[in-house]
């Protein structure tokens, strides 16, 4: 399989908004999420912690690797 300069152009640019989109949606989120955290016991906001970084690495992982994709093919149809 041959990889287009186009492509990797695209998925460059796809990476990048990916990133840009993830850390934007983690600083709107995360705040958010910690207000509503009610959490009494050290168990409890230690199984809270978990879920928060659960969510961040699954936010990562969609936004970077779907728009990184979608980039990639967006610039290997529009650019050959």
């Amino acid at each position: 399989m041959e990889l287009s300069l186009a492509g990797l152009i695209g998925a460059f640019v796809g990476l990048v908004i990916g990133w840009t989109s993830y850390v934007v949606i983690i600083r709107v989120l995360e705040p958010r999420l910690r207000q509503l955290d009610k959490s009494a016991s050290p168990t409890e906001r230690a199984t809270f912690e978990d879920k928060l970084a659960l969510m961040r690495r699954l936010i990562l992982g969609i936004e970077v690797v779907t728009l990184t994709a979608v980039g990639y093919a967006l610039g290997h149809i529009i650019g050959g």
